[in-house]
């Protein structure tokens, strides 16, 4: 099978500008967004014992409003920790964004977020045998607001919060599939 771009996937990628957090490159003729720092995100599907999946709302400047939203955040993004593990980084995640730590943590499967825009990949995790140890809502430059919605529940709720103006982001329906099984 060949195409226009045959090839350009082999090409090295240019850097066109750069940011503090991302860099905007060019592979060939497609344009493309690049981390800066850790290229790789842990995204955690968690339930909690009574059977709620643990969601998050925070603002999001590129969409212009709240979004709802799976625990995550990025693998080896602290100075020093650049070598860090995933397992370790998602359990990192999950207690500061929800205030849940886990007795154990399940890699799922990997992938990219967004092929078109985008390099980054995802690993997502599942929680197994959460325990609350604080109240989360992120670091002191997050505004994370954490919710436990009944599984049975989640698409109702989604709905509602859509209608409210709120972006849902696509992966949590992914979730449902992983948090089911």
């Amino acid at each position: 099978m060949s195409g226009k771009h045959e090839g350009a996937e082999f090409l090295e990628a240019e850097p066109i500008a750069e940011g503090k957090w991302i860099k905007l490159m060019r592979r060939g003729r497609w344009e493309f967004a690049q981390r800066t720092v850790g290229q790789t995100a842990a995204l955690i599907v968690a339930l909690t014992e009574a059977g709620e999946l643990v969601l998050i709302e925070q603002p999001r400047p590129p969409v212009g409003g709240r979004t709802i939203e799976l625990p995550a955040g990025l693998i080896g993004d602290i100075a020093g920790e650049e070598d860090e593990a995933p397992e370790v980084a998602a359990l990192r995640e999950l207690e500061e964004e929800t205030g849940f730590t886990a007795a154990r943590i399940e890699r799922l499967t990997q992938g990219s977020t967004s092929p078109g825009l985008s390099d980054e990949q995802l690993i997502l995790f599942r929680a197994h045998e959460l325990r609350r140890v604080g109240e989360g809502g992120g670091d002191e430059d997050e505004d994370i607001t954490v919710h436990l919605v009944a599984l049975d529940e989640v698409p109702a709720w989604l709905a509602s919060k859509q209608a409210e103006g709120l972006v849902v982001d696509l992966k949590v329906w992914s979730a449902l599939y992983w948090a089911r099984r």
